[in-house]
């Protein structure tokens, strides 16, 4: 398996031949975590245009130059040959990778935004499809030099040992002078009076991505019955809407539903740009069905005994006496995993044909948040999807080892995860000072959410006092930070999230919780809360990547 913790630039490189790509996988395999991978980077001066294949740089180590030759490569009377599908050529792989390396060397030199002396750097060739003898030396080209196919599964470590013996070079590379690489080499962020305009384009980025996920609905067209499945940020919300706009374009009555306020509020003002004719007859919470469409009372906020039992009883006996005509056709369901056993035969009952009408629900099992285990008692097709499209890959791999599915990353750098120590006591108020400080750096308040795990925020509790539906109006205006809780942000995203550990008061429900949490924002992340209760609940993984005990 692929690791997902070496960085890559670019993210899905253009190989120009089967012995890069090998060579790239390899490298992926082996090198260790925060190491990064540069594929193409083409360097000129007045003397030279050339293209290094691949260069590695490794915190702690330093930077290689790699050649790469496919084919069978031998080296004839003094002249390297490259024999394949029956061509004979001459080639300098040697020569190609030690021009590249003083390329790079002299570039960093010029480049305004490189501080430091020259890298630490070395430049090797890699032969993936010839077997090099162990006797194998050149003038130019010593054995520790060269790696061929026999020691392709061990190209990474060759990399490292070659950069620790380099005699008469700089000092290995802390992770700054990695980033300062990066920065040089693959572009920087934006200063923060662009950050507006980086968060459009990234959101851009996002949603044209999502909106490809569309082809997931075109293999399953011909399906009555799916179940979606994937971690957070794999584009559910968006295929779950996709789906119910299909379903109503096609003439059906089709009822858009999940169990939370706050995600049935943001369905149903996305779902209101939808075209004449293709938008969902319902769109709202599950219980809203029986509010709104079957005109059962609402009972209080706190009387969980009605919510969670007397209502869905009630509605089920409705649905069933209401006329044929006034049913669904089909519904579809986000946050799924939220729904309990009792709530599913109320769907089944608003269909018009409880056997055969349309039933595609969207759910991860890593938020299971809820003290509930619900699951539709008919056979659904399961669906995978595997590819985070929404949060920046530094955001992604903090709850990585937390999500059911093991993910790619498909949303691009970012800034590193922030994160201040505190207590759980202190976390509240220490989120409102790190919420204060993105303000200063050029946030804007409507790009940014604090989220709580433990009590409320007390912003949020005057917020709610004023009712859920104003409450909930003042998160899709989009004009002032929201305060918020991870329970009730499910499905919602912001591309700035301060997150508060402020404790848990269900332990058991806390990794879950921890997971909902992280994966909120989009574009950057602070986490603020107790080192040692984070590295409890989370593990090991999640706190090395929030930035704990580094």
């Amino acid at each position: 398996m692929v690791k997902q913790d070496v960085r890559l630039f670019p993210e899905e490189p253009g190989f120009q031949s089967a012995a890069e790509q090998a060579v790239w996988r390899a490298l992926q395999r082996q090198l260790p975590n925060e190491s990064v991978l540069f594929h193409g980077l083409r360097f000129s001066d007045r003397r030279h245009d050339r293209e290094a294949d691949i260069v590695v740089a490794v915190p702690g180590t330093g930077t290689a130059v790699l050649e790469v030759k496919g084919g069978h490569v031998t080296l004839e009377g003094g002249r390297w040959v490259q024999v394949g599908r029956g061509n004979i050529r001459p080639i300098d792989p040697i020569g190609q990778a030690r021009t590249c390396k003083y390329l790079l060397r002299d570039y960093l030199r010029g480049h305004p935004r490189w501080p430091h002396d020259d890298p630490r750097l070395v430049h090797l060739v890699a032969f993936p499809f010839t077997s090099v003898p162990p006797t194998f030396a050149a003038p130019d080209c010593p054995r520790w030099m060269i790696t061929g196919r026999d020691e392709l599964d061990r190209l990474g470590p060759r990399i490292l040992d070659a950069l620790a013996r380099a005699e008469d070079q700089p000092a290995p590379p802390t992770k700054e002078h990695v980033e300062d690489l990066i920065d040089c080499l693959a572009g920087r962020m934006l200063p923060h009076r662009d950050l507006f305009a980086e968060i459009c384009e990234r959101e851009a980025t996002y949603d044209l991505l999502t909106s490809r996920q569309g082809r997931v609905l075109d293999l399953v067209q011909h399906l009555n019955r799916v179940e979606v499945l994937g971690g957070a940020g794999t584009g559910k919300t968006w295929l779950a809407m996709e789906k119910a706009r299909r379903l109503a374009a096609q003439g059906q009555r089709v009822g858009l539903i999940c169990f939370s306020r706050g995600l049935a509020g943001y369905l149903r003002q996305r779902t209101s740009s939808f075209p004449d004719g293709e938008r969902p007859d319902y769109v709202g919470t599950f219980h809203g069905l029986g509010t709104e469409w079957l005109d059962v009372p609402e009972g209080k906020d706190d009387d969980n005994a009605y919510w969670e039992h007397e209502l869905p009883q009630r509605m089920s006996r409705l649905a069933f006496a209401r006329p044929t005509a006034e049913r669904f056709d089909a519904f579809v369901v986000d946050e799924a995993q939220d729904f309990a056993d009792a709530w599913w035969p109320v769907v089944l009952a608003a269909l018009r044909n409880a056997d055969t009408g349309g039933l595609f629900t969207f759910a991860d099992e890593g938020q299971r948040v809820f003290a509930r285990q619900g699951r539709p008692p008919v056979a659904l097709v399961p669906l995978a999807l595997s590819e985070n499209l929404r949060n920046t890959r530094q955001i992604a791999q903090t709850f990585d080892s937390l999500a059911p599915l093991q993910m790619r990353y498909r949303g691009g750098d970012g800034a590193p995860v922030q994160f201040v120590p505190c207590s759980s006591e202190e976390a509240v108020v220490a989120a409102d000072a790190a919420t204060t400080r993105l303000l200063q750096e050029g946030w804007a308040a409507g790009h940014i959410a604090l989220l709580t795990t433990g009590d409320r925020h007390p912003e949020q509790e005057r917020g709610q006092s004023r009712g859920q539906g104003e409450y909930w109006r003042s998160f899709r205006e989009d004009e002032a930070v929201f305060h918020g809780h991870v329970l009730g942000f499910k499905g919602l995203e912001r591309p700035a999230v301060v997150l508060s550990i402020n404790g848990f008061h269900n332990l058991e429900r806390a990794p879950e919780m921890l997971y909902v949490g992280l994966s909120r924002a989009r574009d950057l992340l602070v986490v603020v809360g107790d080192p040692e209760l984070i590295h409890r609940v989370g593990g090991p993984d999640v706190a090395g990547r929030v930035g704990i005990g580094s």
